[in-house]
């Protein structure tokens, strides 16, 4: 039961994500003051079987403003291209707590705690 609790939890907060981002990112294109600030950075995450990575990488992508580039599953790493770059911080935070931590509950993994971001 869990388990389903954390999949429909998993797909409110990606369908809220989806919006959200879509929005900001429209912002971005309609409103050129506003500018992108590109950048390619990684995203390190923890607790996660590779089914787990590969699923986070694809939440990623598919949220408006954000692409899964590179999955090295090895140093438990995405290399991700951010539209608007100025946060990444920020971002880490919204991907560790949107999709991260309920897919932790669906595809565990041992790892070590916390997921960060940078270039």
């Amino acid at each position: 039961m869990n388990r389903l609790f954390a999949a429909i939890e998993l797909l409110l907060r990606f369908s809220w994500q989806v919006v959200v981002s879509g929005v900001t990112t429209a912002r971005i294109i309609v409103v050129p003051r506003l500018g992108a600030h590109p950048v390619v950075a990684r995203f390190h995450y923890t607790g996660l079987d590779e089914r787990g990575a590969a699923i986070l990488g694809c939440l990623i992508t598919l949220t408006p403003g954000t692409t899964t580039l590179d999955i090295e599953l090895d140093r438990r790493e995405l290399l991700l291209h951010v539209l608007d770059g100025r946060n990444l911080a920020e971002s880490a935070a919204s991907i560790r707590h949107e999709f991260e931590r309920p897919l932790q509950r669906l595809f565990p993994d041992a790892g070590d705690a916390g997921g960060k971001i940078g270039s």
